[in-house]
């Protein structure tokens, strides 16, 4: 298998929010097309790759896209102001760096008039230094969108970078995709879009493949943090989890327990995950024509939807190898 952090590395740089996903779409057609019988991107920018067999159809989704901003007015200033694409988290935002498609950086603010529990994403701002509005018109326009900037840190064996939710995932997927020489079930690997905005991409591929049985591969939260609202019987460094339920899907039993029974003959640890809040590609999937088999391998990810999540290489490692075990055999 190739590195998967060298993966990561070339996936969490490449500019993709939900909607605007041909850049991060080509980086992964160029790292998957050599381990692929064909390569195919739907008209709601999907990329599918196939790894040819004979027996079931098996759907497997990470979802390529991320959260980000949408300019939606310039002030006279050269202020940025901009709507949510996907679920922010304006508590993580302040003082945030953000990058543009065409390459402009800046810096996100709020106004300090509001106290803090009265602040909303209409006092935010992006600053990119522009000095008037038709400055600031040169370098932007109205409808353009930004992604958090940054690097991805590999700190022993801690992952720190933004994007994580769901590069990881793409990661992931590609790392098994490469692990698999042979298969006898038809294997369809989904990179799926606009995830953050509400699972489309999911739901038009989950259409058009039909799959018997499907994965979702994404980050969940965990529970090994002080002073967390939710608790959570998932740890960082302490496996991939088998997703049992979140808020949109109840996973299939017996495709769970496969996952398990895997896991064991691979000795691979795992962990259950029951995620209260949030969803994956796996809450469309399952409601597909007639309804689909399917599960979840996740990857514990503290800090989501930050500038900064932090996972665990290993445990992305082992869900790889656990991916490749269940979807070939």
């Amino acid at each position: 298998m190739p590195d998967l952090f060298e993966i990561l590395s070339k996936l969490t740089g490449a500019f993709g929010p939900s909607g605007r996903e041909d850049e991060i779409s080509r980086a992964i057609c160029e790292l998957s097309k050599p381990y692929s019988d064909g390569v195919y991107t739907d008209a709601l920018g999907n990329l599918i790759v196939r790894k040819k067999g004979n027996g079931k159809k098996i759907m497997l989704s990470a979802h390529m896209d991320t959260i980000g901003f949408a300019v939606t007015y310039i002030e006279e200033s050269g202020l940025i102001r901009f709507g949510a694409v996907g679920g922010l988290d304006r508590e993580q935002l302040a003082g945030a760096r953000v990058r543009f498609s065409n390459g402009v950086k800046g810096v996100l603010s709020f106004e300090e008039k509001m106290d803090a529990k009265d602040r909303t994403l209409n006092h935010f701002f992006i600053d990119i230094g522009a000095r008037s509005k038709t400055e600031a018109e040169k370098a932007v326009k109205i409808g353009d969108f930004a992604v958090f900037d940054g690097t991805e840190v590999l700190n022993g064996d801690s992952l720190i970078s933004r994007y994580l939710d769901n590069r990881l995932g793409c990661a992931v997927l590609i790392t098994a995709l490469s692990g698999i020489k042979s298969t006898k079930n038809d294997l369809y690997f989904v990179f799926s879009s606009q995830e953050e905005v509400g699972l489309r991409g999911a739901q038009t591929a989950a259409f058009q493949i039909n799959a018997d049985m499907a994965l979702a591969v994404d980050v969940t939260s965990t529970g090994d943090l002080p002073g967390l609202k939710d608790k959570m019987a998932v740890k960082l460094g302490e496996g991939p989890a088998v997703k049992i339920a979140d808020r949109s899907v109840i996973c299939s039993p017996d495709v769970s327990e496969l996952l398990r029974r895997n896991a064991e003959s691979l000795k691979i640890k795992v962990q259950n995950e029951i995620m209260m809040a949030g969803g994956t590609d796996a809450g469309a999937i399952q409601r597909s024509r007639n309804g689909v088999l399917t599960g979840g391998v996740s990857i514990p990810t503290r800090y989501i939807h930050t500038p900064n999540e932090m996972a665990s290489l290993s445990d992305s490692v082992d869900a790889a190898r656990l991916i490749a075990y269940t979807v070939s055999r």
